[in-house]
Order: structure tokens, then C-alpha cells, then sequence
């Protein structure tokens, strides 16, 4: 449980950071590597809308672009009273480079839960497609 929140603090933590002018929805999450390493990342909006990027595919390509491989959980985080979850997009991502990981949600006000990738994305497409 401790890891839990330990993942929760650093996902709210990168929230602050978001770059949200346009929605005012801010996100932050969380990746935590085998190796113990966390990775975060924040929304970036941009006008256009269709370059905007999420928060969990900002720390995912952090951690990509440094070379880690291998992640066990996600945190993602946003300032809404019914949990979150990560956009399709983001699911795809997730699945592929952090595969049937925990994903946990949280608010602000504390509540929280926590799924895998198989239940957030029960068909995935991967390379086995390919």
C-alpha cells in the first residue's frame, strides 16, 4: 500500500505542472520502473487540441527516451470527483510498452482504485497482430 501512495504523491506532484490553459483540466502521473525508478509526467495542451498530449504518455516517453524497460504500475491523477481513467489513446500506449500493468486512479480528495490493463483494455492490439 505504501507504494500505492508513494506512486499517488509523485503523480500530484507532476500535476502542478501541467500546462492546461485551454480545459483547466490538469492531470499528473506516475510510472514506476522495475527498477524502482519513477517517471512523471503532465498534460500539455495545446491550441489545436490535436497536439495535446496526455500525462501518462509524457511519462511513458520519459522513461522510454532514458532507456528504461520493464514498468509495474501507473498512477494517474486528476482534480475530478468520479476517478479518471486514461483516454484510448493512452490505453494503447500503456499495453503496448508497459503491458497488463496496475493502474491506479486518484482525486484530489484521496479516493482511489486501482485496475489492471486487461480490465481498462480487455482486446488489445500488440505485435502479435502484425
Amino acid at each position: 500500500m505504501r507504494e500505492r501512495e508513494t506512486l499517488i504523491a509523485a503523480a500530484k506532484q507532476a500535476r502542478e505542472n501541467a500546462h492546461a490553459p485551454y480545459s483547466n483540466f490538469r492531470v499528473g502521473a506516475a510510472l514506476r520502473a522495475r527498477s524502482g525508478r519513477i517517471y512523471t509526467g503532465a498534460n500539455v495542451e495545446n491550441a489545436t487540441y490535436g497536439l495535446t498530449i496526455c500525462a501518462e504518455r509524457v511519462a511513458i516517453f520519459k522513461a522510454i527516451s532514458e532507456g528504461e524497460r520493464g514498468f509495474d504500475a501507473l498512477a494517474v491523477v486528476a482534480h475530478s470527483e468520479v476517478l479518471t481513467p486514461p483516454c484510448g489513446a493512452c490505453r494503447q500506449l500503456i499495453w503496448e510498452f508497459c503491458g497488463d500493468v496496475e493502474v491506479i486512479l486518484a482525486n484530489l480528495e484521496g479516493k482511489t482504485a486501482a485496475h489492471r490493463m486487461t480490465e481498462l483494455l480487455p482486446h488489445p492490439f500488440d505485435s502479435s497482430f502484425l
